[in-house]
């Protein structure tokens, strides 16, 4: 059995995942269209295969113990010139998602992890393209605006072509309230023989 390379992110849904996506590969960034529009929350890490199960169910405890909270992007942020990347920024929901990226990478987990940079949410719109089409992502970007309920997280993989696939989706549990066996009870009559 081989390595994977897989990271965890937040998908951007649509119709706003596609714009965005559309506005990478516009402004001439060729990764744009191997990389759904997402917030990271780990990012590109190689796993061996056989490890892969023990991921899947440390992110399904993960999920189970989040709560659904809102996301909105507003306006462009940049790196630059430590990184070379011009992104839309995360308003709310932030601290949410720093939370949740901690617990991902927990470091009793099996995909624990140090990061290059200090975790920052953000979207990424244009990366390691030239100045003046990063300019123009970051000035053309300014004015964009989304929100959504974040209801959970997805599994995703890097395939040889480069092309990030999503393997599974978590929903956060608290996002379903469980049925009471109290109330099972009350329709059957049980509660009266106590």
């Amino acid at each position: 059995m081989g390595t994977v390379t897989i990271g965890v992110s937040i998908a951007v849904p649509e119709p706003h995942g596609s714009l965005l996506q559309e506005r990478r590969a516009g402004f001439g960034d060729a990764a744009a269209h191997g990389i759904p529009t997402h917030v990271t929350l780990l990012p590109p890490t190689e796993v061996s295969e056989v490890d892969l199960p023990a991921v899947e169910a440390h992110l399904t405890e993960v999920a189970a113990a989040g709560r659904p909270f809102p996301m909105r992007l507003s306006g462009t942020g940049t790196f630059r010139p430590l990184s070379p990347v011009v992104y839309v920024r995360v308003v709310q929901g932030a601290q949410a998602c720093a939370r949740l990226q901690q617990r991902v990478r927990d470091a009793s987990g099996p995909v624990a992890r140090e990061l290059q940079f200090p975790y920052h949410p953000h979207v990424t719109v244009a990366h390691g393209i030239d100045e003046a089409a990063m300019d123009r992502a970051f000035e053309e970007l300014a004015a964009f605006e989304a929100e959504w309920p974040c209801n959970g997280f997805a599994l995703y993989e890097q395939g040889a072509d480069g092309v990030w696939r999503k393997l599974r989706e978590y929903t956060f549990g608290g996002s379903v309230v469980p049925p009471q066996a109290g109330h099972v009870d009350i329709g059957r009559g049980t509660i009266a023989s106590r």
